[in-house]
């Protein structure tokens, strides 16, 4: 018989604060970069418009995982989360299951890891404000993990009273308007992707952009013509040429290979960041399933503390 450690999304962000999502997320990514963690692609189920279903495996640190998780837009409109699903852990050298986890906790986890570790990376030394827009259980996230690492957010939301109970709920501040929030010099768009975000001119020079929503065919926060402005940044080329922020410039020849770099890369000293303060720096992500590893399994090292519910299986 085994037992298989149970982690309620409660659990998975008792277990991990945002300052260690941060680091575990920075060392998956360079693990990642260097080869020695392994990632299949992504497997979309497609039920749209309604939403579509994703099965994303990883191999690392002596541990396997798979993520089924969900991607729903209409759900708050019924009440529901827009993202719900598990991640299932087990060990990589006897293949017994260890642990279950909330896919939404830990997605929203490394999504705010990564998007705050990308403009910490690539933004500018000097960049004094920060803004997040969209105030979602994602964005919720992100504008956490940026007061853990000791910089004011600006939260703006389509809808108001939400961007204010999340701030007032994080003590993060309330953009006054969507202007406002793109005024910033480090600026993270958490949002469905379904319509844009950044469109013509919007950008400007020394500026760095995490771009989160997007990812999924179909899916965008800023124009073509705006994207091709900025140095380029991705946590993987493959899914973000498929079903990230830059697939329609792909399409349309306005992007190739290499015009990105990959952040891992530039964690693990390989590959250059940001070049000038002048430069205008775009990071797509897309969501890796080694970062939801690192995430568990940082989950997995507090078991002993938290002592979470287990299944006999």
């Amino acid at each position: 018989m085994t037992s298989v450690a149970v982690f309620s999304r409660a659990l998975v962000e008792a277990a991990v604060a945002p300052e260690r999502a941060v680091e575990v997320v920075r060392e998956a990514f360079v693990a990642y970069a260097r080869g020695e963690w392994t990632m299949p692609a992504k497997v979309y189920v497609t039920n749209y418009p309604a939403g579509d279903f994703r099965a994303m495996p990883a191999l690392g640190g002596g541990h396997a995982l798979l993520k089924w998780v969900t991607s729903f837009p209409g759900n708050p409109g019924r009440g529901l989360p827009t993202v719900t699903g598990v991640v299932v852990v087990s060990n990589a050298e006897t293949g017994q299951l260890e642990a279950v986890l909330d896919a939404g906790a830990v997605t929203a986890l490394r999504t705010g890891a990564a998007a705050v570790l990308a403009a910490e990376v690539l933004g500018r030394s000097d960049a004094a404000s920060a803004a997040v827009i969209g105030a979602g259980v994602n964005g919720r996230a992100t504008a956490r993990t940026f007061l853990a690492r000791g910089r004011r957010a600006a939260l703006w939301d389509v809808d108001g009273e939400r961007a204010r109970a999340v701030a007032d709920e994080l003590g993060a501040d309330v953009a006054p308007s969507l202007e406002a929030a793109l005024a910033a010099d480090l600026l993270a768009t958490v949002t469905p992707g379904h319509e844009l975000v950044l469109d013509d001119g919007t950008l400007f020079p020394g500026q760095h952009v995490s771009l989160m929503g997007a990812d999924g065919p179909g899916k965008a926060e800023v124009s073509v013509t705006e994207l091709v402005r900025a140095r380029l940044f991705a946590d993987d080329w493959e899914q973000a040429s498929h079903g990230g922020e830059m697939a329609g410039a792909v399409e349309q020849g306005l992007v190739h290979r290499s015009d990105v770099t990959s952040l891992g890369d530039v964690l693990a000293g390989t590959a250059p960041g940001r070049l000038a303060d002048g430069d205008i720096t775009a990071f797509d992500s897309t969501g890796l399933a080694i970062q939801d590893l690192a995430i568990a399994l940082a989950a997995l090292e507090r078991a002993g503390d938290l002592r979470p519910p287990t299944l006999e299986l």
